[in-house]
Order: structure tokens, then sequence, then C-alpha cells
């Protein structure tokens, strides 16, 4: 069995599904992250696989123990990192990270060694006797992320916990979950960022609470269909618009500092260069790309019942 799976998961709150029948496997010892929009029903799934929510419908079991029948045990095993910094602002590093692991039972002998270890591998050890309020927000997500495995949990479930946080922080914080991962912990983290989704085993794209795809990114870019196209011209949007009337254009969106054009072969390059030229577009660039997550994903929302494209 996985260490975490997850079948038919339900939450509905009134009218509205915020999870709609999710099954999901998490095999020991992998790194699969959780990407989608706001509002994909990403952290509703997350607090039922924690037991801290009950589903409506569907079962789930987390490091051996089923989320209904025994929530205890799933709390016990399970570090689970939610997206608000849930620790004190006047108790200092080392004060927060003892009282995390005193409230699970961590061996008194065992709390110094270890909370000296995660200082170490957060690089957090000049701050240890500062107020947590006083933290940058990257410190904050590394003292977050030490207290989550305080007492060393076989399975981490983090919701988004590098958003707003800098790029070099960033880096420094999938650093330490690469070494966290090399100890034999499982981590499903949700994220909004496609590059951090790049670095992780597979990904399960979520959408209006269903999941859409779960695979590893090689296999997600290469089931996407046609040649993407980057596109950099000025004004953007007047050159998204005139790209997505040409016929030999499938789908378009903005992507970055660019458009990215989904076309049937790499020939249609130079006509839609003189198809956006000709609409007075300056157009600085066309050339084929491999495709994105994020071209994968849009790709999937436009055969995803009620979308709208003209958002993308």
């Amino acid at each position: 069995m996985g260490a975490i799976v997850a079948r038919g998961l339900t939450k509905r709150y009134g009218s509205s599904v915020a999870v709609d029948g999710v099954s999901l496997e998490v095999r020991q010892g992998e790194v699969v992250g959780l990407l989608g929009p706001d509002g994909a029903g990403k952290t509703t799934l997350l607090r039922m696989l924690c037991a801290v929510l009950s589903p409506d419908a569907g079962t789930a079991q987390v490091a051996g123990a089923d989320t209904r029948e025994a929530p205890e045990q799933v709390k016990a095993r399970i570090g689970y990192m939610p997206q608000a910094f849930a620790l004190y602002d006047d108790l200092t590093v080392r004060e927060n990270l003892r009282f995390v692991a005193e409230m699970f039972g961590v061996p008194r002998a065992l709390i110094g060694p270890r909370m000296d270890r995660l200082l170490a591998a957060g690089r957090l050890q000049a701050a240890a006797d500062r107020l947590a309020g006083h933290l940058s927000g990257g410190m904050r997500q590394k003292l977050a992320l030490a207290a989550t495995v305080m007492h060393e949990p076989e399975v981490l479930v983090l919701d988004e916990p590098t958003t707003g946080v800098d790029p070099v922080s960033r880096r420094e914080f999938w650093e330490i979950l690469y070494d966290l991962n090399r100890q034999g912990k499982t981590i499903l983290v949700a994220t909004p960022y496609m590059d951090e989704a790049e670095r992780c085993a597979r990904v399960a794209l979520m959408h209006q609470g269903r999941l859409l795809a779960v695979e590893a990114p090689r296999t997600l870019r290469a089931r996407m269909p046609g040649v993407i196209l980057e596109v950099v011209a000025a004004p953007r949007r007047a050159a998204l618009q005139r790209a997505r009337e040409l016929p030999g254009v499938i789908r378009a969106h903005l992507f970055g500092h660019a458009l990215h054009a989904v076309v049937s072969r790499d020939a249609d390059g130079p006509r839609l260069r003189e198809a956006l030229t000709a609409q007075g577009i300056v157009v600085e660039s066309v050339r084929a790309v491999e495709p994105s997550l994020e071209d994968v994903f849009v790709a999937l929302l436009a055969t995803h019942p009620g979308h709208d494209d003209t958002r993308h």
C-alpha cells in the first residue's frame, strides 16, 4: 500500500463541491506535487488527508492509518504544514521547536540534538534565539518546516509552503525537502509554481475539485498535442487576440513576457509572424519551444467542461 491512498474523496459546502471524487496514491518515498489555481480544492484535499476535515464521501489511508477510523494516529505519523504560519511569534526559534517537540511527546534526551540538526539544515543557527515574529518570510517558512518534522513523521503534507517567499529562500527550502526525501520521507506538496512542480517525481493537476491527471512531468509534456511556438511581440494582448483568430492556431495563451501558440507543425511559424506583422504588431521572435507544465495544464483545461479559454 502507498504512503497515501485516497479513494473517491469528496467534500461539499452547501451546494458547492470543493473536492469531487478524488482518488490519489502517493508511493512510499515519493515526492508528488499538487498543482492547481486558487479555488481548485487543493487545501481542502490536503486537510482531509491530514484528518483535519472529514470527507462527505470516500476514504483515505495515510501512513498506514485510516483518516476516519484513526485520525489521531494519522496526525501523529504525519507532518502537516498549512499555508498560514502556525507557530508563535512571541517565542524564539528554539522555544517554538521545543514546544512542538514536547507536544508530540519527543523524548527529552532527543530534543536538543534533533533541534540542532534541524537548525543546521535550515541555516537557522544564527537566528535560534530570535523571536519568530522578527524572522524574514523565508526563515519563517524554514522554521515552520523544521517544526513540521521535529517528531520525525513518515509523511509530509505541505500546503503551498513557499508562497510569497523570495527565489533564494525557495531554492533553499527545496534543498531541505530533497534532503528529507533522501532520508525516506514521503512528500505531498501543493504549489502554485510550475518550476517547483517540475522538481517532483509526479504532478497531480487539480481543477474545480477534480484531478485532471497524475503523471511525471516528462510524461505530461509528452502528451501535449501539436507544437508550441513562443512568440515575443508587442502589444501582447493584440498579438494574442490575432493569434487566436488564425486557422492554424489550435490554442494560444499568455506566458510570461511572451505568448505560447499551439500549432499543428513548425512550418506554421512564418505564417504566424506574417499575420501578426500585417496587423501592425511588432514581432521580435517566433520559435518552437518545449511545452511547459503550464502549457499542458492549459491544454487539459481547454477540454474540461465549463472552462473559459478567454481567461488564459
